[in-house]
């Protein structure tokens, strides 16, 4: 491993690394203290809490591995007790999440059978990457099936014909809140491809964050050894180690790979950041008519909640009213 990597901390951080040699590069992340902070801020059930901590953790484990100003969203739309996850991750590391849900169907799903598929009754699974209003805006879409939403992102990879890619996830209720740990490899293309990363709709791919590093030949039978080995050696990792805190991400990395050789590159911390603001939400409130403001008061006031943060704003109407 390089020395001039500093030691990343425990948790709510990416670290970005490559197996040497072999044409292999993944991403490492924890969240902790980001995903209790934004659990925290609602009544979840246990399931929905479960499901919304591995979405932050996807959704930050694919979003590191894409180069983009602006916000890579994770949503899955469900049809039954879950009726919507959402997750999204802006370039600077700003990690949000929610979640809807008819609590009376959730409940009444015992614990020992709330599968994905339980939950939400099926539905779709949505990746976009929106840079803004003058860039093109990336999106791709995958049928919510199987256990796990770490299944649902297999499939899209596989049926996708980009980049193949490998995932392990772990997530855990603790005393303090709640954590997940997730690595994910991905395999380069052969020499002589255009293709620096996947892409939520397939089409020109983003660059990788980090290095460029050395071009490896995908296409040899050794390559095919070498990517079927970095995944059993991955899927050895233990929940346990996944998570932390006790287990170092550089410790892990190399528990996992040093036979083969390790390099880890800079990484990024990731923190718990909504993006409303009173001013964003009056905005919005302004470009409302006034019979539509008229109808969304209550006693003469207008009171806004954000689904994220369950932040509270309120309003007198006639504040907002557009003048006549």
């Amino acid at each position: 491993m390089e020395a001039t990597v500093q030691v990343p901390p425990a948790g709510d951080f990416v670290q970005p690394f490559q197996i040497e040699g072999h044409g292999v590069r993944g991403r490492l992340i924890r969240i902790d203290q980001v995903a209790s902070e934004i659990i925290a801020k609602h009544a979840y059930p246990e399931p929905v809490a479960h499901l919304l901590t591995e979405m932050m953790a996807l959704a930050a484990i694919l979003a590191a591995t894409l180069k983009y100003e602006g916000v890579f969203t994770l949503q899955a739309k469900g049809n039954g007790a879950v009726k919507v996850l959402v997750a999204d991750v802006t370039s600077a590391g700003n990690v949000r999440g929610y979640a809807q849900f008819d609590e009376k169907a959730v409940l009444a799903i015992p614990a020992a059978s709330a599968s994905l598929m339980r939950l939400t009754g099926g539905g779709y699974l949505a990746f976009t990457v929106d840079q803004g209003e003058h860039a093109e805006r990336y999106q791709g879409i995958v049928e919510l099936e199987g256990t796990s939403l770490v299944e649902c992102i297999h499939h899209y990879f596989r049926q996708s014909e980009q980049l193949q890619a490998a995932f392990k996830l772990a997530v855990e209720h603790h005393a303090g809140g709640w954590r997940a740990g997730a690595i994910m490899l991905q395999r380069l293309p052969m020499q002589g491809s255009s293709q620096g990363g996947w892409t939520p709709d397939g089409s020109t791919p983003h660059d990788w964050h980090g290095r460029n590093e050395d071009s490896f030949d995908a296409g040899t039978e050794e390559a095919e050894d070498a990517w079927r080995r970095a995944v059993v050696l991955m899927a050895s990792a233990q929940d346990k180690e996944l998570l932390g805190p006790d287990t170092g991400m550089h410790d892990l990395l190399y528990r996992l790979f040093h036979e083969d050789g390790v390099r880890v590159f800079s990484g990024h911390d990731l923190k718990a950041q909504c993006r409303c603001s009173r001013d964003r939400v009056e905005n919005v409130l302004r470009s409302l008519a006034a019979d539509e403001l008229q109808d969304l008061a209550i006693d003469g006031a207008l009171v806004v909640t954000c689904e994220f943060c369950n932040s509270e704003y309120r309003f007198a109407l006639s504040d907002v009213t557009p003048s006549a």
